[in-house]
């Protein structure tokens, strides 16, 4: 451990560790917009930087490490100027249609602005009033160049987090743009849809296009975990008016806020579906109807004919299967009714996701 002081707070840091990290874990602010602890640690979008005594430059918080008997600023006149100028220079190079966006109430930058005070940027665009049509062929995924800040998480989340490689960063003369594969010919490309990137995406650039049907304070979030495997991916259900219209991956210990494409495209929607059976069904021998029963009275049919193979034929006559969406605790409790209630040792899960 070593000792630094932090807008005159001394405080403790371990060595190897970045500004950024060591001001978050004593309770002191410094924004960011590209940042993503350890996938984008790049330091490109310039908010996060502070002042160090001895040093003729302001730095990046992000990706500056820590050093014995350092002296940092994080809200100098210089860093607030600086953060300032910054965000003027992405808003000039931005769409500034907020009200249309499906990210307002949720944008980073938007956000960014609001807590410096910008409402319009001093600068023009380098680029003039050029459009650029939105890339939106992927059935559920959408990019908007005009609204991209090339702060790079999307490109890092897809090739560290994911393993991917979809997404890259272009040059087309002077202006750097993302090259997505959201376009026509999407299926053909390294995409999973896994839609992480659009979830790292800290403006309206990159989006699940379902985002349209809400805005961010129209929702509810309710944690649960993934209903798809035995993972246990977790995740915050958007919920409004009481349904669920989106999904978002959550800071779980077996996923870190990232989804595969079942879990965040394939994973609520059943829940409203006409089709979906929401009460025990038996059939009625003399009509061959299934006809809806209490969860009781389907219980104890099956309870009975358990019991019956089992005390006729003996426990090995019985098995049970757990199937690969089954929890840990799940396959734990069924495999312990077969072994108990069965009198049967023959029991198996599908760990093969």
């Amino acid at each position: 451990m070593i000792n630094l002081t932090i807008d005159g707070v001394q405080i403790e840091a371990k060595e190897g560790q970045s500004i950024l990290s060591a001001a978050r874990e004593h309770g002191i602010h410094i924004p960011t917009l590209c940042f993503l602890e350890k996938i984008n640690e790049i330091g490109s979008c310039r908010i996060c930087v502070v002042e160090v005594e001895g040093m003729n430059k302001l730095v990046t918080a992000c990706n500056t490490k820590v050093k014995a008997g350092m002296n940092i600023t994080t809200d100098s006149p210089a860093v607030i100027e600086s953060r300032k100028n910054t965000l003027h220079l992405l808003m000039a190079e931005h769409k500034t249609n907020c009200f249309k966006c499906i990210k307002n109430g949720a944008c980073e930058l938007q956000a960014m602005a609001r807590e410096y005070g910008i409402d319009v940027p001093n600068f023009k665009s380098s680029h003039g009033d050029v459009q650029h049509e939105p890339f939106d062929a992927h059935p559920f995924l959408s990019y908007d160049p005009g609204l991209c800040i090339q702060c790079q998480r999307c490109i890092s989340t897809c090739a560290k987090a994911t393993g991917r490689h979809a997404l890259s960063l272009e040059r087309n003369g002077a202006r750097v743009y993302v090259k997505v594969p959201f376009g026509e010919g999407w299926e053909n490309s390294l995409c999973e849809s896994c839609g992480n990137c659009a979830q790292a995406c800290p403006t309206g650039a990159l989006t699940i296009k379902r985002r349209k049907n809400y805005r961010e304070w129209e929702v509810k979030k309710v944690r649960t975990t993934c209903p798809h495997c035995a993972t246990g991916c977790q995740m915050d259900l958007y919920v409004k008016d009481g349904k669920i219209v989106d999904v978002q991956g959550a800071d779980g210990p077996s996923n870190h806020n990232l989804l595969c494409v079942k879990g965040r495209s394939g994973s609520f929607d059943f829940v409203d579906c006409d089709a979906r059976i929401r009460y025990p069904l038996i059939k009625n021998k003399e009509t061959g109807e299934f006809e809806r029963a209490t969860w009781d009275e389907a219980l104890n049919l099956v309870a009975s004919k358990f019991s019956e193979i089992r005390n006729q034929y003996g426990g090995e006559a019985l098995a049970g299967f757990a199937c690969s969406r089954s929890t840990n605790e799940d396959i734990y409790m069924l495999q312990k009714m077969v072994r108990t209630a069965f009198k049967s040792n023959n029991t198996d899960n599908c760990a093969r996701v």
